[in-house]
């Protein structure tokens, strides 16, 4: 594996090395659920559906190397389409880095742990089902607007 340089998070989203590209996701779990457009608003909701492959316990992918295989339309976020993905929450390390904001406190490359996380309430872990259960995805529309992307967003 890669070195990883000392606080490569706070360097420009284009310049990190792909290691260091994937350890900056915090693991909350959020881009992996499924989201409804409104087709006359275009406004985006979120549900608490995940993908298949997402360990609702964990909010880890089962197959992260070979996810494209089982789920065709998973998305490799880039530093483009960091950009350009509307749904991904403002809590997201690669969002904040793409916006120059520092990672949130308990981003488990300040804390060591994802254990803050967990405590912060920013993990989707235990809050979600996998769709292979969940039915109609409009009986899920959930909001994840918590305190601590209010806070988040905030910072």
């Amino acid at each position: 594996m890669a070195e990883m340089r000392e606080r490569f998070w706070e360097l420009d989203l284009d310049e990190l090395s792909r290691p260091e590209w994937e350890a900056l996701c915090d693991g909350c779990g959020r881009c992996c659920l499924h989201k409804l457009e409104d087709e006359d608003t275009g406004e985006i909701v979120e549900t608490n559906v995940a993908c298949k492959l997402l360990d609702t316990g964990t909010a880890q992918c089962r197959d992260y190397r070979h996810r494209k295989a089982f789920v065709p339309d998973c998305l490799r976020l880039t530093p483009k389409l960091v950009k350009d993905v509307p749904w991904l929450p403002s809590t997201c390390a690669y969002v904040r880095r793409a916006e120059g904001k520092p990672l949130p406190d308990w981003h488990h490359l300040l804390t060591g742990s994802r254990d803050a996380m967990m405590e912060a309430g920013a993990s989707v872990a235990g809050r979600c089902i996998s769709e292979t259960v969940a039915g109609p995805l409009e009986h899920h529309v959930i909001d994840w607007d918590d305190d601590t992307e209010e806070e988040e967003a905030r910072a």
